[in-house]
């Protein structure tokens, strides 16, 4: 049987799942811009990790998100360019950097508070309309977890 051509087969769910995160952070950018936020919309998380620690390493903050160390420190150059977080030599290993929220960073979290309130609003609108996508999502993620997709497909 010949592979399929059509991108919205079911076998291309890792894209369309893609094509969904890019499409709710195209259109999170206006948003956040109304709403006086600069932190990049794939960053959210991580500044939202940052307070929760207080302080924390690129690997720490990796761990708590579930994230490749690489992901994190891609995504670190950004935010200390836009001065939400700082970074400082570890005492006890030069080589491992710590970083902290500025009080800018600590702003932009408490905008993104007052934003989260109204988004969670639309987002259980959306899912009236389609289904509860964020609970399917949790559902799948947990269930790939507890057996890969290499375990299931010998099955």
């Amino acid at each position: 049987m010949p592979a399929s051509t059509d991108l919205d087969d079911i076998s291309f769910l890792g894209r369309l799942s893609e094509a969904l995160s890019q499409r709710i952070e195209e259109q999170t950018r206006p948003l956040f811009d109304d709403a006086g936020i600069t932190v990049p919309v794939r960053s959210c998380s991580l500044l939202t990790a940052l307070e929760a620690a207080g302080e924390a390493t690129a690997a720490e903050l990796a761990r708590a998100l579930g994230q490749s160390h690489q992901l994190v420190v891609q995504k670190c150059p950004a935010l200390l360019r836009l001065g939400f977080v700082t970074q400082h030599a570890d005492p006890a290993d030069a080589r491992r950097k710590i970083f902290r929220l500025t009080d800018a960073g600590r702003d932009q979290l408490r905008r993104l508070d007052a934003y989260s309130v109204r988004i969670s609003e639309v987002y259980r609108a959306l899912f009236e309309e389609v289904g509860d996508v964020h609970g399917a999502i949790l559902k799948a993620l947990k269930a790939l977890a507890d057996r890969p997709l290499a375990e299931r497909f010998r099955e």
